[in-house]
């Protein structure tokens, strides 16, 4: 069965996208999961290029030091930018490298671009637009940040929705970090927290030009459908862009569509043509491939045994990539392959709900224990949020007893004295493997919200190294380790009592947290 025709149905977005035949050049026994290029740019790299990281402490030094070796651009796009001692760090190692940029050039070469949810960003007085303000200033030419608001946030909603519950309509949730040809793909946001102890899954993908210039591309075409932040901490949006929440809805809707559209299929036919002329140089006999921009003896490079598929997620702009691969790999996993699914925030929406209980693969999901949950002792109605989840998880464990799948479907809880679990993604081991051969990482949490309401990102690394396929492997058992099987006693503890209300309202707010 074709995974290809599997998504016939779902390729109907408002604006028509093209769609390539899956590629004649492909050899018999190159990697299963190539169809995934019909739909997204396929990058192929070396293994030796990616880099798994386990800490949140890795993530935020290696952060600091990508930007301080910068020379032409960083771009990063994040829910939000705290407001602390460690995200000031991170802004003074930007003023840093721009300064350093402007002494080195009377042109200096480094531009910064920044992109952040505009509801997160603006919450408090205090708030990320606070802290970006005097880059803003002190380097106008370099330096642009870019507040998305959600097109579905406007009229009597907007007036009457106070903040942090404003952020329940529709975020900008893409995490992406780079830094020249360095990409950092990531499902943390750019907040102490994530930098100290909410575990979260990073990787490093470096020396990728190609991909670079995907996310950088990516980032800009969301930025030039958002609000521009000025010095003066107004916002204005782009000269002719029609405005997210006063202008048209469905215009808005049209233009971004395009915009995002635009960088995929760009992408995709470039990394088409680099395929083609790639497989020709290969039938010459040519071991190595033409490295762009790259510094290394003879710009030669070996041949990729990994590949990088990246998954956008944007329903509001009718774009469901994410949605339909996601779909179809749980559809076609085989029986007895394994598949170890982790979020935060275990909501799943029907649809991947329905494939879960109904296809042949075996399932070991990860979720956040409710002590461990990031609205744990929240003030408020926030902090009935891990009850709620701890609802939702029990409906879903009730539905796999009913069904007799215990044995092929297994929930596990992360719990760690301290911390907070924000890792989500997956791995797919094939029937008879002790690795995976391919991951998602990003930030979707495989809710409805990632599915429906928010802007989101990640990739799909698909690798045939045996030694990243440990590195995954590992990454993987680390984070299962400080996990407890979830059995029906579990819900029998104090602390998974959930109140009456809670039960009553959850199936009414799901589709909002």
């Amino acid at each position: 069965r074709s995974s290809w025709l599997l998504l016939a149905p779902l390729l109907t977005p408002p604006v028509p996208m093209t769609t390539a035949m899956p590629c004649s050049l492909c050899p018999e026994g190159a990697h299963r999961f190539q169809w995934i290029r019909n739909l997204v740019p396929e990058f192929g790299i070396s293994s030796s290029h990616v880099k798994v990281l386990s800490s949140p402490a890795e993530f935020y030094e290696l952060l600091k030091v990508q930007i301080k070796a910068a020379k032409q651009r960083v771009v990063m796009a994040s829910l939000y930018l705290g407001t602390g001692l460690l995200e000031q760090e991170l802004v003074n190692c930007l003023e840093e490298a721009l300064e350093k940029s402007l002494q080195a050039n009377e042109s200096p070469n480094l531009r910064v671009s920044i992109l952040l949810d505009y509801t997160r960003g603006s919450r408090g007085r205090r708030n990320s637009r606070t802290m970006l303000i005097p880059l803003l200033q002190r380097f106008p030419e370099q330096v642009r940040v870019s507040l998305f608001h959600t097109p579905n946030l406007r009229g009597l909603l907007k007036l009457l929705i106070p903040e942090r519950f404003n952020e329940t309509i529709g975020l900008q949730h893409i995490k992406v970090y780079l830094f020249d040809d360095n990409v950092i793909l990531s499902g943390a946001n750019l907040s102490d927290l994530y930098f100290t102890n909410r575990q979260d899954r990073y990787v490093l993908l470096q020396d990728s030009p190609e991909i670079a210039d995907f996310f950088t591309e990516l980032v800009d075409a969301i930025g030039d459908v958002s609000l521009q932040l000025q010095q003066d901490d107004t916002v204005e949006m782009m000269e002719g862009m029609v405005h997210p929440y006063q202008g048209d809805k469905v215009r808005y809707c049209e233009i971004a569509n395009q915009r995002v559209m635009e960088v995929i299929n760009s992408a995709r036919t470039r990394q088409e043509l680099l395929h083609t002329k790639t497989f020709h140089s290969s039938q010459q006999g040519s071991s190595v491939l033409p490295q762009h921009n790259s510094e290394t003896s003879g710009g030669l490079k070996p041949e990729p045994d990994t590949w990088i598929y990246p998954l956008i997620q944007m329903k509001p702009f009718g774009i469901q990539i994410d949605e339909m691969v996601t779909e179809t790999l749980l559809t076609e996993a085989e029986r007895d392959a394994r598949i170890y699914l982790t979020t935060g925030y275990f909501n799943l929406t029907q649809a991947y709900m329905d494939l879960v209980l109904g296809t042949r693969a075996e399932y070991r999901i990860l979720l956040a224990s409710p002590e461990v949950n990031g609205f744990f002792g929240a003030k408020g109605v926030a902090g009935a949020i891990p009850s709620a989840y701890v609802y939702i998880e029990h409906q879903f464990y009730n539905e796999v007893c009913c069904l007799h799948q215990q044995e092929r479907i297994q929930l596990q809880e992360y719990s760690r004295p301290g911390w907070t679990f924000h890792a989500k993604g997956l791995w797919l081991y094939l029937a008879g493997s002790n690795l995976p051969c391919l991951t998602l990482i990003g930030s979707p949490n495989f809710g409805y919200r990632s599915v429906h309401r928010d802007l989101e990102a990640q990739v799909a690394i698909v690798t045939e190294n045996k030694a990243l396929q440990q590195q995954l492997h590992q990454e993987q058992e680390q984070l299962y380790l400080c996990s407890g099987v979830v059995s029906s006693s579990t819900f029998e503890q104090p602390s998974r009592h959930v109140k009456l209300w809670v039960k009553l309202v959850t199936p009414l707010i799901k589709n909002f947290f």
